[in-house]
C-alpha cells in the first residue's frame, strides 16, 4: 500500500483551523496526534455531523470533543482491497497506515478505489460466500 501523504493536528485544535488546513491540502481526514501516536481522525463527514448539523461553533470545539477516538487503522503491507473492505464493513472512507504504533500514511476509499477495485470485489465475494457456507 503507498503512503500518502496526511494531515496532522494536536486534539486542541479547534475544528475550524482544521477545516482551514484540511481546505487548503485538499484533504479530507486529519489525523488526531498526541505524543506523535495516532489519538483519533476527524473527517469531514465528521465536520457535518457532530459540528455544524449540531449548530456548535467551529471555533470553539476541539478536535479531542468531535474526532472518532481510537480509529480502525491498517498495516502498510495490507492491500487496498482489504483497507476498502474494512472501510465498506464498518461505514468510513479514511483508514490510518499505521507501523509500529505510529501513523505513517492513510487511505481514503476515493484513493483505494482505482489501484484494488477488482482485489475488493472479490474479497467481498469470497467473505460473503464464506459467511454463507460457515
Amino acid at each position: 500500500m503507498d503512503r500518502k501523504k496526511f494531515l496532522v493536528a494536536p486534539p486542541e485544535t479547534s475544528v475550524s483551523e482544521a477545516a482551514r488546513l484540511m481546505a487548503k491540502k485538499n484533504a479530507g481526514a486529519v489525523m488526531v496526534l498526541e505524543d506523535k501516536r495516532l489519538v483519533g481522525i476527524f473527517t469531514e463527514r465528521d465536520a457535518v455531523i457532530r459540528v455544524i448539523a449540531k449548530g456548535r461553533d467551529a471555533q470553539k470545539t476541539a478536535l479531542a470533543e468531535v474526532m472518532t477516538p481510537d480509529p480502525r487503522t491498517v498495516a502498510p503491507d495490507e492491500t487496498y482491497g482489504h483497507a476498502l473492505l474494512i472501510m465498506f464493513e464498518n461505514g468510513f472512507r479514511h483508514a490510518p497506515v499505521v507501523e509500529n504504533g505510529l501513523p505513517i500514511g492513510i487511505v481514503s476509499a476515493r484513493n483505494a478505489m482505482d489501484p484494488d477495485l477488482e482485489e475488493f470485489v472479490s474479497e467481498a465475494h469470497r467473505r460473503k460466500y464464506l459467511k454463507q457456507h460457515a
